[in-house]
């Protein structure tokens, strides 16, 4: 009953269980094993919010040292202690508490960086033709996506800035036609990536202000 099975669920077989309960199964055979380190990637992945909560706990009353990796922002915010973050120029840094935690901490020229970006990513929401309340709820997943895409489309604008720059560099020229051909494909996919992640923001947003 700790990880959510009923007594009449308990000695069912495993192919008869639902994909939630196969999750929860799964947690129950990590957090029930001795150990004091733990290595999650993505843990939230394909939970739904009753098993999203119950890993929430666990990791909560876990008593070692747990290490994950994760773009689920509210499960970080909730549950980390500690959040080590790429500076850049391979350097790393540890900063207390949880994402949002790191964004008030993080080095002045981070926080600029994001500040400069920040009108492109307001811009669809502000386009947006607000229609008749729908009712219609976003998903669990949508909302998890919604919250995640300005962090998205920010990393896209700086890899098309950096495929820019390297284009404009003349010394490129000087290389292979292939390796130039290559280089200006990533770009031009970069640049669909970030158009089709514009819009589905613009989707999501509009979707939430009609609730």
């Amino acid at each position: 009953e700790d990880f959510l099975f009923s007594p009449e669920r308990a000695h069912t077989p495993v192919k008869a269980l639902s994909g939630g309960e196969r999750n929860r199964l799964l947690l129950a055979k990590l957090f029930t094993q001795p150990s004091n380190l733990l290595v999650l990637d993505e843990p939230t992945n394909d939970l739904d919010i009753e098993t999203l909560e119950l890993l929430e706990e666990l990791v909560d009353q876990y008593q070692g040292t747990i290490l994950l990796v994760s773009h689920d922002r509210a499960f970080l915010n909730n549950i980390v202690t500690s959040t080590i973050a790429f500076e850049g120029g391979g350097k790393l840094a540890e900063y207390v508490g949880g994402y949002d935690d790191w964004l008030r901490q993080r080095p002045a020229t981070a926080t600029k960086a994001t500040a400069a970006q920040q009108p492109k990513q307001e811009k669809p929401a502000a386009e947006t033709k607000v229609g008749p309340k729908t009712g219609k709820k976003l998903s669990y997943k949508d909302q998890r996506e919604l919250e995640t895409l300005p962090q998205t489309i920010e990393s896209l604008e700086q890899q098309l800035e950096a495929a820019h720059q390297a284009l404009a560099d003349p010394s490129l020229y000087q290389e292979s036609a292939e390796k130039i051909a290559e280089l200006k494909q990533q770009s031009e996919e970069i640049e669909q990536t970030l158009e089709t992640a514009f819009a589905r923001w613009e989707t999501l947003e509009a979707l939430k202000n009609n609730l």
